[in-house]
């Protein structure tokens, strides 16, 4: 199959608009600015001829790519997020096109010190000979998950312009805010229509995850005692010291992101604000399955119990709540939809890896909101980072993956 690909420059365009969510916005999307990509998504859509292109009020956009076989095919849609990481600026991206990858250490452009080491990227070997886009060092690229997005919209272009090819109805959808753990919020799923789904957001070429962590978020409000410090003797009993004891008392060689790696799970603190007389932590708690993110949780509840009973004055709230489920639970009950995405990737010419990922995307809350969704590579490297990078050559694969899946869910079809 040849495809006349236009996913580099459609790359190259939409990581120079800034999309970056922000997590303390109360506001759907989070940033204004997001939906400037949406815009111009809506308006490319259009142009191919899929005329029911639209972006919502929360800036989610939607598309239909009509069916071109008379077969009762499910219903297939491709998501990417538009959003990138608020760890890094994704203001006035610079990208740089390293062609013909020679395998050595990749110094980048305006920021000397930032260089993408082969020892700390290994991935970087298998690009040999290809064409890798980096940042210029001072903003992070956005390839997390604008290679998704321009991928779907290069598969979308060319099933536009061949409709000779057999297919389904396929479906589109864009999302906001995934980088905050928003994504799916206000995703209309009745409205998107479909059976199945593919996140397009995975990292080394050829992996489809069908797994993802399970999740929850943990609130610890520390209630202290407060009293002037130059009278404070056995009367003071600071939230801030109290809250910074609990932290100090987390295990320092497992239970962290730091300390493990494959299935174990994590406690994890990501913020902590406050004064003496109330300090708020939160964390996030990560495992594979329930059971082990019961124990986690039950573990910290227990050492915030140990530690306040030095401080009969002081108490605790002690807050859960789910963030996502491993979308493997769904998954399993619909084995096809990771059978013909695994031949779809061998049909690209990749060979396929199932896999799991340390992590959550879109699709672990939509396979739970009624639209299983495994995650198919995109590409993406070093996301979040100024470091981050994508080979061309692995954004051809994925819309090569894509147009293949579309066939195949098809040939298997009935009448």
């Amino acid at each position: 199959m040849t495809i006349n690909h236009t996913v580099t420059e459609r790359f190259l365009k939409y990581v120079k608009i800034d999309t970056q969510s922000d997590p303390t916005s109360e506001t759907c999307p989070s940033t204004e600015k997001q939906k400037d990509l949406g815009k111009v998504l809506v308006q490319e859509l259009l142009q191919m001829g899929i005329s029911d292109a639209h972006m919502d009020e929360y800036g989610y956009v939607y598309a239909t790519i009509p069916s071109t076989t008379s077969k009762k095919v499910p219903v297939i849609c491709f998501c990417s997020h538009m959003d990138t990481s608020p760890d890094c600026s994704g203001k006035n991206v610079n990208p740089q096109i390293q062609t013909k990858y020679d395998g050595k250490d990749i110094v980048l452009l305006n920021d000397r010190m930032q260089v993408i080491r082969v020892t700390e990227h290994p991935s970087l070997l298998k690009q040999i000979g290809n064409d890798i886009i980096t940042t210029d060092g001072t903003t992070l690229l956005g390839a997390d998950n604008k290679a998704g997005v321009a991928e779907i919209m290069d598969a979308a272009n060319h099933l536009m312009l061949n409709p000779e090819i057999k297919h389904g109805v396929i479906k589109i959808l864009f999302t906001p805010d995934e980088e905050i753990g928003r994504g799916a919020e206000k995703a209309d799923i009745k409205k998107l229509g479909a059976d199945y789904g593919y996140t397009i957001d995975g990292e080394e070429l050829g992996h489809i995850e069908n797994e993802t962590f399970s999740a929850d978020g943990v609130t610890v409000n520390i209630h202290g005692v407060s009293t002037h410090p130059g009278f404070a003797k056995d009367k003071m009993e600071s939230a801030i010291k109290i809250a910074s004891e609990i932290i100090a008392s987390l295990p320092k060689d497992k239970m962290s992101p730091e300390s493990t790696e494959k299935k174990e799970p994590f406690v994890h603190p990501v913020s902590i604000s406050g004064g003496i007389e109330e300090t708020t932590v939160q964390f996030i708690i990560r495992a594979f399955d329930e059971e082990n993110l019961k124990i986690q949780e039950t573990y910290l509840k227990e050492l915030t119990e140990k530690i306040i009973a030095k401080y009969p004055k002081s108490s605790f709230d002690f807050i859960v709540k789910e963030q996502y489920r491993n979308m493997k639970q769904v998954l399993d009950k619909n084995p096809e939809i990771v059978t013909n995405a695994l031949e779809a990737i061998k049909r690209a010419g990749i060979e396929p890896v199932l896999s799991s990922i340390r992590g959550g995307t879109d699709g672990s809350r939509f396979s739970y909101m009624g639209l299983p969704c495994p995650n198919i590579f995109a590409g993406e490297h070093a996301f979040h980072s100024k470091l981050e990078w994508v080979s061309i050559q692995d954004m051809q694969k994925a819309v090569a993956t894509i147009v293949h899946l579309c066939m195949i869910w098809e040939e298997k079809s009935t009448n």
